[in-house]
């Protein structure tokens, strides 16, 4: 991936590149070992900036873990080393949005944007070239559950309300939560519960074995399916 300095004259070109490297994982002690398996940055492609137009790309980390994946992020940098910068450009959201994989929910994506504004964030030539992506994840972290203990799950049901432009609460909403062994790929009905006034979702059932918990909505006429990322309760 490169990042282009717009110029008239075809002289004028100057070339910024990210390379995906060093990568941290962030894992809590003894809840598994987080693994970076991919880093993106604007899908790969240049980036061409001008001097004044803001660009707004999109980066996004892939990483698995045991426990699942709880949220990402990645920041680009410029400089000799981390310790010494000269550049640097953060993503406008202070938590990745992570999706878990269908196939493995152990591995989650998580998306961020990044706003490149050439009038602030790159304010000398030198700094086209060549920049670095540093990579955290973190782990769910789950806490052990002592086996036959109840344990509490909550959530909340949204919805987009395109009167406000924002999402709101969806209220007296039947979802299901549902359950997967560690080691299975099939999740299955726990119980029904229905969502407050707010749309929000709590329930209590008691963890006998590892695995997944999660809740998901059959929809509506007016509204589509969802879906929650599994979250790992440890059974010991």
């Amino acid at each position: 991936m490169r990042i282009r300095i717009l110029g008239a004259a075809m002289s004028g070109a100057l070339a910024l590149s990210a390379l995906a490297l060093p990568a941290v994982a962030q894992a809590a002690e003894g809840q598994g070992d987080t693994t970076i398996t991919k880093v993106s940055v604007n899908g790969g492609q240049d980036i061409v900036l001008g001097t004044t137009a803001k660009k707004k790309i999109t980066v996004t980390v892939t990483a698995t873990d045991d426990s699942g994946i709880s949220d990402g992020l990645l920041a680009l940098w410029h400089g000799p080393d981390i310790e010494d910068l000269d550049g640097g450009l953060l993503p406008n959201e202070d938590h990745g949005t992570c999706t878990a994989s269908a196939a493995d929910p152990t591995t989650s994506t998580c998306k961020l944007t990044i706003t490149i504004d050439p009038r602030v964030s790159l304010y000398k030539n030198a700094l086209a070239g060549t920049w670095k992506v540093i990579v955290q994840a973190d782990d769910a972290a789950p806490e052990p559950v002592k086996k036959g203990k109840t344990i509490t799950v909550t959530g909340k049901l949204s919805r987009a309300n395109w009167e406000t432009h924002s999402y709101k609460g969806y209220s007296t909403q039947s979802v299901k939560l549902q359950f997967r062994k560690k080691g299975s790929d099939t999740y299955t009905d726990v119980k029904t519960v229905k969502t407050s006034s707010t749309g929000t979702l709590k329930t209590t059932t008691k963890a006998t074995v590892d695995g997944y918990y999660r809740f998901v909505f059959a929809g509506t006429g007016t509204t589509g399916t969802a879906k929650a990322t599994g979250d790992f309760v440890d059974v010991r």
